[in-house]
């Protein structure tokens, strides 16, 4: 029984670290999505920023 004991344990610590490496995984890929994400949110960000100014000076040369 002590081989079979020694494959049940093998197994074991083979399932496990392969459940750690898919968690790492999924991790990896929720960080990149949170930063590709965060990075939209800054260029949507500017875009407007960029799109009021040109509104407001568009407002400035018509009141000239």
């Amino acid at each position: 029984m002590g081989m079979l004991d020694d494959a049940k344990e093998t197994l074991k610590a083979a399932a496990e670290e392969g459940r750690e490496r898919i968690e790492d995984g999924v991790d990896r890929v929720k960080d990149k999505a949170d930063e590709v994400r965060a990075e939209a949110e800054v260029k949507k960000a500017e875009a407007e920023r960029e799109s009021v100014r040109e509104r407001n000076e568009a407002k400035e040369r018509m009141r000239d």
